[in-house]
């Protein structure tokens, strides 16, 4: 098996008014979360967060504005999926990015990875979503388009 690489981008999608979209990952009930995945090869992390984009929602990141914030974090990564990293990894590296759309678009969800979707404003999206760094994510989000 080809352990993931613990780096990763996050990638907020989001309408000009802050509607944000939401992935319900497969196997976690109410597991809310923006587009994430892992690096492959030496990929760059823009390319990383192309190809997840596509891949979770069938959007292309070409389309639409796409926004490195040259900004990571290091979280923990949960026990229950830790068994997809390399014997003793337990910290990841996640890159943010954000992706404007022009309005609330439907998507094609990846059926082994998501089971729902929704768009909500960015105040219930950041109480929704499962992971701090996410939350955190969309709320640095608001604050700079607000201020």
């Amino acid at each position: 098996m080809a352990y993931k690489q613990p780096i990763s981008v996050l990638v907020v999608i989001h309408t000009p008014d802050l509607k944000i979209l939401l992935l319900e990952r497969k196997g976690y009930q109410d597991g809310w979360q923006s587009v994430t995945g892992s690096r492959e090869g030496e990929e760059l992390l823009p390319d990383t967060a192309h190809r997840e984009v596509f891949e979770e929602t069938g959007l292309d990141t070409n389309r639409y504005d796409l926004a490195d914030w040259h900004y990571s974090s290091d979280y923990e990564i949960y026990p229950v999926w830790r068994h997809r990293y390399a014997p003793g990894v337990t910290t990841n590296t996640e890159h943010v990015f954000s992706l404007e759309v022009p309005f609330e678009l439907d998507i094609t969800l990846a059926p082994d990875e998501h089971t729902r979707y929704r768009w909500v404003t960015w105040q219930v999206a950041a109480e929704m979503v499962f992971s701090p760094s996410n939350a955190e994510a969309i709320r640095t989000l608001a604050e700079r388009r607000q201020g």
